[in-house]
């Protein structure tokens, strides 16, 4: 799972500068997504393999009494608490400020591990203009300029450093058959996330309550079906900004998303009563980023007429396009109803996420494609396409190489992705298929 990094600090220091910048971005990759506030962005960062999340805060001032500043400082508590480490970030070129010592006293007393960091500290050479902050006690003051992109991967190494997290490779050769799939439930509150697994399991393990929020935290369930082993993750409910009143909600959201990435299906589960909503979309986004394999079940069904269930469908078709390759179900959770075909397209979606593709037949399919519609020229150049091979799975990606490749449009991309769905039957995940350009040995070459 990954581990999570809260940037705290005052107003002003450079943190939202630090996030874009871990993040390699210029907002939060869910910035506008369900249950986040303004004032708390989150996003992906990587460290060579190591891959980590990036809570971005509002200023901290922890002794606001009321107001704005008071609900910003709850909210970086809750940053805090479930963050695995802390980047304390202070301004290097205004020096030490009271705020500071309040900070650093907040952060001792919440007792979770912390890297000071002084930004703005370009030309800041020797050094001596960051001797006060050692007086916060935070041990060495690591100067990094956020804007100019100096020291990111010292501060980043020294946060992670006491996590000692295991290598990605090692990881992942521990994914073998006998593994079980791990299934997150994911979806808006009250949707019948915690119904539908407590169904599954034939016993009342979660709480339902007819009350959005119920669930807290990602909580995981060991299953077995037909032989097969799961691990069933109820993921708490994403709420759409602005309506997410109490802390211990907000703290649920990194949970979600920890979860979403960790797992190898995901179950996006609709409410037909409720129709397909902004959050609905932002929820499937975030899985798509994340590559994960996804079924779409649509629960309630029972609860709606047919000219509902005809505008569901239609909302669909219109707010998650792109998601069509995942497979739709209409189930009843609550009364069993559907239930059977999800199993077959959650085992579908599993299959095709870790296929191997060969690459002769990869290379067979690229070559027909490029003889039965040829790519657009770009400028005086048309693409050429000489071969293709397997770069991944979970999700399943391609690699073709060739030449003048960046000249390939996006509507080719589709086609070519087309061919290759059908050929290797692959329902229910993202397939991501990357370009490399061979380099013209001849260039720069003397006369």
């Amino acid at each position: 799972m990954k581990p999570v990094v809260a940037l705290v600090g005052r107003p002003n220091v450079g943190k939202s500068t630090l996030f874009n910048r871990l993040t390699q971005t210029r907002d939060a990759i869910v910035a506008d997504f369900a249950g986040l506030t303004r004032d708390r962005h989150y996003g992906n960062g990587r460290l060579g393999k190591h891959e980590f999340i990036v809570i971005d805060t509002g200023g901290f001032e922890p002794d606001a009494g009321s107001g704005i500043y008071k609900e910003m400082a709850k909210q970086t508590r809750q940053a805090v608490a479930e963050a695995d480490v802390v980047i304390f970030v202070v301004d290097a070129r205004e020096g030490l400020s009271a705020q500071d010592h309040d900070i650093a006293n907040e952060l001792r007393r919440l007792g979770k591990p912390c890297v000071l960091a002084a930004n703005k500290a370009e030309g800041m050479h020797d050094g001596t203009k960051l001797v006060d902050f050692y007086e916060l006690g935070f041990g060495d003051v690591h100067g990094v300029s956020a804007a100019h992109g100096q020291g990111m991967r010292d501060l980043v190494e020294l946060a992670l450093a006491p996590l000692n997290l295991p290598d990605p490779d090692d990881e992942a050769d521990e994914d073998d058959v006998n593994k079980p799939i791990k299934l997150a439930v994911a979806g808006r509150p009250n949707v019948g996330k915690s119904t539908l697994i407590n169904t599954w399991l034939g016993e009342e393990r979660l709480v339902a309550f007819d009350m959005p929020g119920t669930t807290r935290d990602a909580i995981s369930v060991p299953f077995e079906r037909n032989g097969q082993r799961f691990e069933l993750i109820d993921t708490a409910g994403l709420r759409r900004k602005g309506k997410v009143f109490e802390a211990i909600e907000k703290f649920s959201v990194v949970k979600t998303l920890q979860a979403i990435e960790s797992a190898n299906v995901v179950l996006l589960l609709l409410d037909a009563t409720q129709g397909v909503t902004d959050q609905d979309a932002h929820i499937a986004g975030y899985i798509l980023e994340s590559g994960r394999a996804v079924v779409i079940a649509i629960n309630k069904w029972d609860a709606v007429d047919s000219y509902q269930r005809e505008q569901i469908q239609r909302q669909i078709e219109t707010r998650l396009p792109f998601l069509k390759f995942a497979a739709l179900h209409f189930i009843s959770a609550i009364k069993r109803q559907g239930l059977g075909p999800v199993w077959q397209a959650i085992a579908q979606a599993h299959k095709s996420a870790t296929r191997k593709m060969s690459t002769p037949v990869l290379t067979r399919l690229l070559l027909e494609a490029v003889q039965f519609q040829a790519p657009k020229r770009g400028g005086m150049f048309r693409p050429k396409l000489r071969y293709a091979h397997q770069g991944g799975m979970n999700p399943p990606v391609i690699i073709i190489h060739g030449n003048s490749l960046e000249h390939v449009t996006e509507a080719y991309k589709r086609f070519l992705e087309g061919r290759f769905r059908k050929e290797f039957d692959l329902v229910g995940t993202p397939l991501r298929i990357q370009f490399k350009s061979s380099s013209n040995p001849f260039v720069d070459k003397d006369d």
